[in-house]
C-alpha cells in the first residue's frame, strides 16, 4: 500500500503535469497498477487492519441475555453470571459497547433563544462589607437570554417596591422592554401555591401591565432553569470582587456599571463573539420602553400627618415641614430619593436610608418644628393668665367671676426648686 504522500504526487503529476503512467511508476519506483488504481481512486488511502476477532465474542450472546434482565448491571456481576475466568478488561469493554442498546434512550435538550425573547433575573448578594452597614443589600442581576447582554443592581432591599425599581431601571439600561422576564420563587415579585398557578405581586402585576411583557416565575428549587443568570453569578464571584474595596452603595453601583461594560464586549466561546455584537439584533424584537412618568412605580402612600411629623418608609422615619400637620399628605420614593407632598406642594425630601431603623430629621423641619411649639406655647399662657370660672352665688344663681393663674415658675421660685434645678 502506497503512502498518502505517495498517492498525492501521482495524481498531481498524472493530472496537473500531464506525466504517463510509465514514467510516474518508474520515477517513484512502484508498479504501473499501483499508479493506475491511485488516479482512479476517490478516497484517501488508509490503513485498516484485518479484524482477528476477540476472545470474548463467543461470550456475546450470553452478555446481552444479562443485558436483558437488567440493563444497568455491572460487567463484574455479568462476569461472575457467565463464569468469565479471563481479563475482566476485554470483558468490560464489550459490555459497554454492548449496554447503550438496552438503556432507554434519554436526550439532552440543548436550549437556544430568540431575539428579544427573555431575560433572566435574579438576587445575587456579595459576601463584601460596607461602611455603615450591618447587613449588605442584594444585587439585582440581569441577562438577555440571546446576546448574554447583562447587566446589574444593588438595591435597598427586596422588597416588592424597590424590585419593581430596580427592574424598570436595568430594563431602561437594556434600551427594550424583553419580552418575558424570568425569576426565580422571590417573595416580592409572586409566590407558588400549591396545586395552583403562581401568583405575581400587586407592584410586579402594574409592572407587567406597563411594560407589556410576561414575568415568569420559576417553581421552587429549580436554579438549572434559570443558568445564565446563575452562572454570571458565579462569574462576578470570581472576576469582579477579587482585591475590590467600595466605600458604599454607590461606590458598588459605579464599579459594577463599569465592570459590566467591559464585560459585554468580551468574547464568548460558546456564543462565537461578545453581547456586545449581539445586542442591537436583540433589542430589536424586544418591546418597546414604555413612556412611564417619575414616581409611577416604587413606594408611594398617602397619609394624614400626625404631630408626630415623620413618615415611615420601609423601616425608616423621614421628617415632613411639621406646617402641615393634620393635612393629607403623598409619601413616594425611589431607590435614590424620598419626598413628600402637600397638595402638590414639596414639604420633605431626603436622601434614601440604606440603613434600617433609622430617624433622618432635616435641620429646617427640627426648627420650624420648635418655633411653632414655642409659639403655641405662649398662645396657651397668654390665654391661661385670666380666665372665667363659673361659680354658685347667694341665690344660687350662677355667676361668671375672673380667676387669675399664676405660671408654674411662681411656685418654683417660692419653693426654691428653680434654684436647684
Amino acid at each position: 500500500m502506497i503512502t498518502v504522500d505517495d498517492w498525492a504526487e501521482i495524481r498531481h503529476l498524472h493530472r496537473a503535469e500531464k506525466v504517463p503512467i510509465k514514467a510516474i511508476a518508474r520515477r517513484l519506483g512502484i508498479s504501473r497498477n499501483t499508479v493506475r488504481r491511485a488516479i482512479r481512486a476517490t478516497e484517501v488511502p488508509r490503513y485498516e487492519r484485518a479484524a482477528t476477532g476477540s476472545i470474548v465474542d463467543a461470550a456475546e450472546q450470553q452478555i446481552r441475555a444479562q443485558l436483558e434482565l437488567d440493563p444497568k448491571m455491572p460487567a463484574t456481576v455479568i462476569a461472575e453470571r457467565i463464569g468469565w475466568t479471563n481479563s475482566i478488561t476485554v470483558l468490560r469493554d464489550r459490555v459497554r459497547d454492548l449496554r447503550p442498546a438496552y438503556l432507554p434512550v434519554d436526550p439532552v435538550s440543548r436550549t437556544s433563544y430568540e431575539p428579544g425573547e427573555l431575560a433572566q433575573c435574579d438576587l445575587w448578594f456579595p459576601d463584601i462589607v460596607l461602611p455603615g452597614l450591618a447587613v449588605v443589600p442584594p444585587v439585582l442581576v440581569m441577562v438577555s437570554g440571546y446576546s448574554r447582554w447583562a447587566v446589574g443592581r444593588m438595591i435597598p432591599s427586596r422588597h416588592a417596591e424597590d424590585l419593581v425599581l430596580a427592574t424598570w431601571a436595568l430594563v431602561t439600561e437594556f434600551g427594550a422592554v424583553p419580552k418575558a422576564l424570568v425569576w426565580d420563587n422571590e417573595g416580592g415579585v409572586g409566590k407558588w401555591r400549591r396545586g395552583r398557578p403562581p401568583v405575581l405581586s400587586a407592584r410586579f402585576n402594574e409592572l407587567r401591565g406597563l411594560l407589556a411583557t410576561k414575568v415568569i416565575v420559576l417553581p421552587p428549587r429549580e436554579p438549572e432553569s434559570k443558568g445564565i443568570v446563575e452562572r454570571m453569578n458565579d462569574y462576578l464571584e470570581t472576576s469582579f470582587l477579587p482585591g475590590r474595596t467600595f466605600t458604599g452603595p454607590d461606590d458598588f453601583n459605579a464599579q459594577l456599571g463599569t465592570w459590566f461594560t467591559l464585560v459585554n464586549q468580551r468574547h464568548r466561546r460558546h456564543l462565537g463573539c461578545a453581547p456586545a455584537d449581539r445586542i442591537a439584533a436583540d433589542r430589536a424584537a424586544m418591546l418597546e420602553l414604555p413612556p412611564i412618568e417619575t414616581g409611577q412605580l416604587g413606594w408611594h402612600n398617602q397619609i394624614r400627618l400626625p404631630r408626630d411629623h415623620w413618615v415611615r418608609l420601609d423601616t425608616c422615619d423621614y421628617s415632613v415641614d411639621p406646617r402641615v400637620i393634620g393635612r393629607r399628605v403623598d409619601v413616594r420614593a425611589d431607590l435614590e430619593r424620598v419626598t413628600v407632598r402637600c397638595e402638590g406642594r414639596l414639604v420633605a425630601e431626603h436622601a434614601r436610608s440604606w440603613a434600617p431603623h433609622q430617624t433622618l430629621t432635616d435641620p429646617g423641619h427640627a426648627a420650624t418644628a420648635r418655633s411653632l411649639r414655642a409659639e403655641a406655647a405662649a398662645v396657651k399662657l397668654a390665654a391661661g393668665q385670666r380666665r372665667p370660672q363659673v361659680m354658685t352665688g347667694a341665690t344660687g344663681a350662677a355667676v361668671e367671676v375672673e380667676v387669675e393663674e399664676r405660671a408654674l415658675t411662681v411656685y418654683d421660685d417660692l419653693t426654691g426648686e428653680r434654684e436647684a434645678s
